[in-house]
């Protein structure tokens, strides 16, 4: 332990307002799960067994009959829907299943939705609040009470508002409200429209305490809420094998995380005698000499644990599955939030990492090979959602590649920038699936704009954030993250750049292949059993508002050579100058000239229009390509569709071998050996005692026979000793 433990920052009941950002939406929960269990005694479901996806005799109707899924459920295939006459009296619904009445449950959205708006305002009054005290002074604490208190050892119950925590504020309930109030449209006649507002409800509070709690504990404690309502959420359609496998699958490769990262925890607490963050993160700097070692251990540990939770190699396979749930759930947690946790995490303990060149090279080239390997899958998926999915996979490397080049503010600036346009191209993806009557396979989409008028603009300013195109928002950010890795000026750095280069280049090119295998092209799809409709206004309102988002969003963090404040690097700079002042005294200073930037920003301009253009042009006559390459090089096409055989291999390597050894354990081990021996060892007590019973029957004759013979042996043992 080093010999002075940092101080804490001392709480003020002046701020216990800020408990109520995550209090609120776990009120909502609480109401919502209330609203859930009246509307089913109103519904008399506990006398009725339900059906699919919790359908009663009202519920889906068999595959000979029609629809025979909700949702949009993702790894399902892409069976025809036929709808008949009655999707006439369809268009404009909700979904092309059977609609359940929500009774009062019709309330569970707009409680759950009034409370992100009201965590919003009050995330808003916070910033403002910041905003007006001095640079150096920027945090508020509200602490609830000391929860351990050993002298050596203090753990505090506390809610901490700074810079970052702000920014992640802001975006978690903002971004959330938005969805909340998408979803209402979107979940509308599902038999669980309550149930899932108050997991969603609930997933907010976990995510909140994630970023708002002052320590590690804390910190955890909201982390392992959000893989919780995350395996709840994903596997919300459970009598369904697929979404129930897929929330399984997601639980447990984040338990794997979750070990690193309380393994890290622990280091950290041995080292500082603290969980709390702002002790750690001010102790760093004075431990580096004499504690490097454990330092770097400690970091390496926690970044496992951020692989875990925002899925980068080798824990990334559980997010494309994690489509089979509901789209709301894919924009909100497995897009804009919970998976960007991992970042928060790095960011809020950047002189921890910081203070390991190693460490962060080894973040480079995790992050590096995550962002190409999820972005060549992106370029094979042929369900909408599973584009989305890689693409997210992929930008999250983008996020770690930016920390790993000490570029702290670029990273929460991509995370923040990919919330606008990320939620907004699933959201989008839903309002098409939605009116698609719940198809995903772009295949079997083509001339949609003229049918959707409002998600095809929408999704159109998202497309070109995703993909870089100059001025908009995640061109900013993300050629920002490029010209800090190119900047570090090394072999290594300079590898990782030209891996960054290379991804970007295939995200512009699936983003236009979705966008012309959805929008253009002919009609792929039988019109008469299948038409298409604009959502409702509920839904489009959220795309309009995260579409400007997505286009403007940019102005929060201009290039140097725009002579414009980086307004979020300057917010955040309370927070990062340590990690930052750590990594100069290490390698220097790296920067840029005005020049250099140009060129730079050329390029990556340069790059994004072309691949734009090529995959637009590629797919805007159908999918000819898709099926030409499929048919010439099945075994490529194969491996990309598979995310490079990944999982398969896991599926080999590791799950089967610990099949294996369970089968071995529990039979062989269990049942055969330690079973066999306790069950003998049981046999063989139960025959003795069966013999020697029979020589206690009641008998005289037998006595006396007994006792003969033992006088017989006691006297031919006399005899024998003499």
């Amino acid at each position: 332990m080093i010999a002075q433990a940092p101080p804490i920052p001392a709480g003020s009941t002046a701020h216990d307002w800020l408990w109520l950002i995550p209090a609120l939406p776990l009120c909502a929960a609480a109401l919502a799960g209330v609203l859930h269990f009246l509307a089913l005694g109103a519904r008399g479901a506990w006398r009725a067994r339900p059906g699919a996806h919790g359908h009663g005799d009202s519920g889906h109707r068999t595959a000979d009959g029609g629809h025979g899924t909700a949702h949009g459920h993702a790894d399902q295939g892409h069976a025809d829907h036929p709808h008949g006459a009655a999707d006439a009296a369809h268009a404009g619904a909700d979904h092309a299943h059977a609609r359940a009445p929500a009774g009062i449950g019709a309330l569970a959205p707009w409680v759950a939705a009034l409370s992100m708006y009201a965590a919003f305002a009050l995330a808003l009054k916070g910033f403002l609040l910041l905003r007006d005290l001095p640079e150096s002074a920027r945090a508020i604490r509200s602490t609830a009470w000391a929860w351990i208190d050993t002298g050596a050892f203090g753990i505090d119950v506390a809610m901490h508002l700074d810079p970052l925590s702000s920014v992640m504020t802001l975006v978690v309930t903002g971004i959330g409200a938005l969805i909340f109030t998408y979803a209402a449209g979107y979940m509308k006649g599902d038999p669980g429209y309550a149930k899932f507002f108050a997991y969603l409800a609930l997933f907010a509070f976990s995510m909140l305490m994630l970023v708002l709690s002052s320590s590690l504990i804390g910190l955890f404690v909201g982390w392992e809420g959000v893989g919780l309502c995350s395996y709840l959420l994903i596997g919300f359609w459970y009598e369904r094998s697929g979404p129930a496998e897929a929330g399984q699958k997601a639980f447990v490769m984040n338990r794997i995380g979750d070990a690193s990262f309380l393994l890290g925890s622990f280091l950290l607490a041995q080292l500082f005698g603290s969980l709390d963050l702002a002790a750690i993160a001010a102790g760093v700097p004075g431990s580096i000499a004499e504690h490097a070692t454990e330092l770097f251990v400690a970091g390496l540990f926690l970044f496992g644990g951020a692989c875990g939770k925002s899925a980068q190699i080798p824990l990334f396979t559980w997010l494309p599955d994690a489509m089979a749930g509901p789209t709301p759930v894919s924009a909100l947690i497995h897009a804009a939030t919970m998976v960007t946790a991992g970042v928060y995490l790095v960011v809020r303990l950047n002189p921890l990492f910081a203070a390991s060149p190693t460490l962060l090279a080894i973040v480079g080239i995790v992050a590096a090979a995550t962002a190409f390997v999820a972005g060549t899958t992106a370029l094979a998926q042929r369900d909408i959602k599973k584009v989305l999915a890689y693409s997210t996979v992929s930008q999250l490397g983008y996020m770690f590649l930016g920390l790993a080049s000490g570029a702290w503010a670029a990273a929460v600036f991509h995370l923040v920038t990919h919330a606008f346009f990320k939620a907004l191209l699933f959201l989008g993806a839903g309002s098409v699936i939605h009116g698609m009557h719940e198809e995903q396979d772009m295949h079997k989409m083509g001339g949609l704009k003229r049918h959707m008028p409002v998600t095809y603009a929408t999704f159109l300013a998202g497309a070109a954030a995703l993909s870089g195109l100059p001025l908009l928002s995640g061109f900013f950010s993300k050629d920002e993250i490029l010209a800090h890795t190119f900047a570090q000026a090394s072999p290594l750095y300079y590898a990782l750049w030209a891996v960054g280069i290379a991804t970007a280049a295939l995200t512009a090119f699936y983003t236009w292949r979705m966008v012309a295998l959805t929008f253009f092209g002919t009609e792929r799809f039988d019109a008469g059993q299948v038409r298409p409709h604009e959502s409702p206004a509920v839904m489009t309102l959220p795309l309009v508002v995260l579409a400007i988002l997505s286009v403007f969003g940019g102005a929060l963090g201009l290039p140097p050579v725009f002579h414009l404040p980086h307004l979020l690097a300057e917010w955040l700079r309370p927070v990062t100058q340590s990690g930052t002042a750590i990594l100069e005294s290490a390698r220097g200073a790296h920067t840029l000239s005005h020049t250099l930037e140009w060129v730079l920003l050329g390029l990556g301009s340069l790059i994004a229009i072309v691949f734009a253009v090529r995959g637009f042009r590629a797919y805007a006559g159908g999918p000819q390509r898709d099926l030409e390459r499929e048919s010439r090089h099945p075994r490529t096409a194969a491996f990309l569709a598979e995310a490079w055989t990944v999982d398969a291999k896991y599926t080999s390597f590791v799950v089967g071998p610990v099949k294996l050894l369970a089968f071995v354990i529990a039979v062989v081990v269990d049942a055969f050996a330690i079973d066999g021996l306790v069950n003998g060892a049981a046999a063989l007590a139960r025959g003795v005692a069966a013999r020697v019973r029979k020589m206690a029957d009641g008998s005289i004759a037998t006595y006396g026979l007994w006792m003969g013979a033992v006088t017989a042996l006691m006297a031919f043992l006399f005899l024998w000793k003499r």
